[in-house]
């Protein structure tokens, strides 16, 4: 299987700029080690898939989560072009860091 192309937003691209060097180089790494196979894991990838919980709706997101970091980054698949989108990535709770997903979808 191909690796995926990893495209950053703005946005996420700036949430990596305020991680350490430390922090930086481990999120990289993981983000390249999924782009080889992002998939949702219920279609044999590593990607951990986001749904509807409380007021935020993100399904069809994926979510890779950096457990000795705190650190969660959240994508979105656009299969026609395998591309690995990167909508956030931050050292947050999980669910402070789906309604940053969501504001950054709706924006």
């Amino acid at each position: 299987m191909k690796t995926w192309t990893v495209d950053y937003t703005e946005d996420a691209k700036k949430d990596i700029k305020d991680l350490d060097k430390s922090q930086t180089s481990q999120v990289i790494k993981a983000i390249d080690r999924v782009s080889q196979n992002p998939l949702p894991n219920t279609e044999g990838g590593y990607g951990n898939p986001l749904g509807n919980k409380g007021s935020t709706n993100l399904t069809g997101l994926l979510k890779i989560k950096l457990v000795k970091l705190g650190i969660r980054a959240v994508y979105k698949l656009v299969r026609t072009d395998e591309v690995m989108k990167i909508i956030v990535v931050a050292a947050r709770a999980d669910d402070e860091v789906s309604e940053i997903a969501a504001r950054r979808l709706n924006d």
